[in-house]
């Protein structure tokens, strides 16, 4: 919130600095009988403001669909890793198998449970996921096996080296957002484009208002959009839980 307020801050510092200086250059130096309005020079302006804003535009799109195909990426790899965990217990003991394949049901209903709540708050995981994740992997350590055994165990460490890796992906993804300084550039891009538009219009009323109800209704959706890509476990787009309960039903 604070970047957000200072970037604010200093845009409308500088544009206030740039209005002083007009008021001084009209006060002083005021345009002669024989200039003529340059209309092109706002019309230049105009148009340099409307690119300058489409850009910043793409780079927010670009951001967020990036950190929500990392968010699905991540959550697709943690729950493919944990179900080869969990298919890879056939070669232990009954008792390790057991207690790892419950481990690993325990692990999936975790995450689709009280994380993904988290995560939809921007909040932080907890240790409860690490703790069961610890103790799968010691099961496989201590759990003394030879033969084809073995290299089912090796390929189930293997595996988890994937879904911790993944776990830390998630995690990330789930508090990274939006810069403050883009979105101080969607709203205020936003304003500056649509008042363009008011000042320096087309001179056919019905034309004006159709182009004005337009673009302003097309930056609505683009800022709405880019806010619910922000949130890559929550709103309408958010990634969901459905590779783990693929896997591990929660019903």
């Amino acid at each position: 919130m604070f970047p957000l307020l200072t970037t604010l801050g200093i845009v409308i510092g500088g544009a206030l600095l740039a209005a002083v200086c007009v008021l001084v250059k009209h006060r002083f130096f005021p345009p002669g009988p024989d200039e003529e309005p340059r209309e092109d020079v706002a019309e230049y302006i105009s148009m340099m403001i409307g690119v300058v804003y489409a850009l910043v535009l793409g780079l927010a799109l670009v951001s967020v669909w990036d950190t929500r195909s990392s968010a699905e990426n991540h959550v697709q790899s943690e729950a493919g890793a944990l179900h080869q965990v969990y298919l890879l217990a056939d070669a232990l003991p009954p008792s390790a198998e057991t207690q790892v394949r419950q481990t690993a049901t325990a692990y999936a209903h975790q995450v689709t449970g009280a994380e993904w709540t988290r995560m939809t708050h921007r909040e932080p995981l907890g240790d409860t996921g690490w703790h069961l994740l610890d103790r799968m992997r010691d099961t496989y350590e201590k759990t003394g096996v030879t033969g084809p055994a073995q290299n089912a165990g090796q390929e189930a460490l293997a595996q988890m080296s994937v879904l911790d890796d993944a776990r830390r992906g998630r995690e990330s993804d789930a508090q990274s957002s939006l810069s403050p300084v883009l979105w101080a550039g969607l709203f205020i891009g936003g304003g500056l484009t649509v008042g363009f538009m008011f000042i320096f219009g087309v001179q056919r009323r019905a034309t004006h208002l159709v182009m004005v109800m337009g673009l302003s209704g097309f930056i609505v959706f683009l800022v709405l959009l880019i806010h619910q890509l922000d949130m890559p476990f929550g709103g309408v787009l958010g990634v969901d839980a459905e590779p783990f309960t693929r896997y591990f039903p929660t019903g």
